[in-house]
């Protein structure tokens, strides 16, 4: 009896790789924009020309050339090396705050959801009022009364940012606890908090790893507006959005580099994390298994579309 032999299975992550890259053009291009920032924010002090804080005042406000790349602003500082640092405040506020936010929307909506009854009317109602208030309102008054600071913005953003995501959380665990599964673990007694670890996060693990990818881009564009209105990072601190509110709009028809270059990694950076986030939310949706969204077809698709033309099909 001959055997035949199986094929081989690929690793989970190259298989995702794969697809991403076949299934998704703009998400690779996402997900390659998410790893330079990563790379230059981890590497920024070898990557970057210039230390973070070197000051040259007689190279004031001078136009791109060989010693600097994108010239230098109204103190003499590297443009490209702040730039530079700029990505590592970034990363470090997009990440804590987005880690933050997550945590603490799993556990109050997910809590909320199995415990119920008036914990799960008074937590909504909350919900409800603190979503009625612009959320940019309330950023500006809490960080008005704790300063400005690295610390300050994580712990802001991450706290403020979590009930409206809570929501979403509720909802996916309203509607798993419903499952057999899940009566049974109660039936043999399984606790509150075992049956929130042990059945109910990982079935939505997906949701959580796209709601983080998603949630990146929003976080870093709150630090750019707190720093551009003067409530983020301290003064001294590289960021984009406090390089487009100081120097950027003051000497901007000097040199127009001070605000173009710092709004246009911006906008790169939050397209990358957007486009990224749209890509895990294809590839790893249950709901969305099948081909929906997707800007290439698989075989069997392909195959369906040449039978469409022909007159049996």
């Amino acid at each position: 009896m001959v055997r035949v032999a199986e094929p081989k299975k690929r690793n989970a992550m190259v298989h995702f790789l794969v697809r991403l890259v076949k299934e998704k053009p703009l998400g690779t291009v996402g997900a390659i924009i998410v790893v330079a920032l990563l790379f230059c924010g981890i590497f920024a002090d070898f990557l970057a020309p210039y230390p973070m804080s070197e000051i040259h005042l007689k190279d004031r406000l001078q136009p791109p050339s060989v010693n600097y790349a994108l010239g230098t602003d109204h103190l003499g500082r590297d443009i490209l090396s702040q730039i530079i640092y700029g990505a590592r405040v970034s990363m470090i506020i997009g990440l804590s705050a987005t880690a933050l936010t997550t945590v603490i929307a799993n556990l109050l909506g997910g809590l909320s959801a199995l415990l119920g009854g008036k914990f799960d009317l008074i937590v909504q109602r909350f919900v409800d009022a603190w979503m009625c208030i612009p959320g940019l309102l309330i950023l500006l008054t809490v960080m008005a009364i704790v300063g400005r600071g690295l610390l300050q913005l994580i712990l802001v953003m991450g706290i403020m940012g979590a009930f409206g995501p809570s929501r979403m959380m509720r909802s996916a665990v309203l509607a798993i606890r419903q499952n057999v599964y899940v009566e049974a673990a109660r039936a043999v007694g399984c606790s509150t908090w075992r049956l929130f670890w042990r059945h109910i996060l990982p079935n939505v693990m997906y949701m959580i790893i796209v709601g983080f990818s998603t949630s990146v881009g929003g976080i870093i564009m709150q630090e750019a507006s707190l720093s551009f209105l003067g409530f983020g990072v301290p003064p001294g601190t590289p960021s984009w959005g406090a390089m487009l509110s100081q120097e950027g709009r003051k000497y901007m028809e000097l040199v127009p580099a001070l605000s173009l270059w710092p709004g246009l990694v911006l906008s790169i950076v939050i397209f990358g994390c957007n486009m990224f986030g749209d890509a895990l939310r294809d590839l790893l949706d249950p709901r969305l298994r099948g081909g929906l969204g997707r800007y290439t077809t698989t075989k069997a698709a392909e195959k369906q579309k040449k039978l469409r033309g022909r007159w049996w099909a």
